[in-house]
């Protein structure tokens, strides 16, 4: 399909040179193994295309890709400062009380120290009670039903910011 054809986003992202799309691409989900799939099969047609190439690409992830991946996310409840991605995502807890970001810090320590990574959830849309209670349930799990977690919540927020990407509107 042309980009006459392809949604104006789309288009764009498509359009890109190698380096600008993995730049972009990376800047979404720090796996390189991620990035270089989703580039291996541009253009895409429709963002559905793009999107279900994500989910592959997230589902053939090994445990060195994933953890890659966990490294580009900031502890909930500490949004990188000047991220406007990590702030939006974590919106939540940005008004929760002092006793909430004091236990969600305790508990992304805790959740750090029995996994070895940063508690990823998909934080778009929950509140700071939802994050919490999340972290709190999922510290019990072994490793391996925490990985598959992970690897679904990864796939959920690389989703939503792929979407984000390919905006109609988004800038160039």
């Amino acid at each position: 399909m042309t980009s006459s054809t392809t949604p104006g986003g789309l288009a764009r992202f498509n359009a890109l040179e190698e380096h600008a799309a993995y730049a972009a691409l990376h800047e979404l989900c720090a796996s390189a193994t991620w990035a270089h799939s989703l580039l291996a099969r541009r253009p895409y047609a429709t963002a559905a295309d793009l999107l279900a190439r994500s989910d592959a690409a997230t589902a053939g992830l090994t445990d060195a890709d994933l953890a890659e991946a966990m490294a580009g996310h900031p502890p909930i409840g500490r949004p990188r400062p000047g991220d406007p991605t990590s702030s939006r995502e974590q919106r939540g807890m940005a008004g929760a009380s002092d006793e909430l970001k004091a236990e969600m810090l305790e508990l992304n320590l805790a959740y750090q120290e029995r996994f070895g990574h940063v508690f990823l959830i998909c934080a778009t849309g929950l509140t700071g009670e939802q994050m919490r209670d999340a972290v709190r349930e999922r510290i019990g799990n072994t490793p391996q039903r925490e990985r598959e977690i992970v690897r679904t919540e990864l796939g959920r927020i690389n989703r939503i910011r792929l979407a984000l990407l390919v905006e109609e509107d988004a800038p160039a």
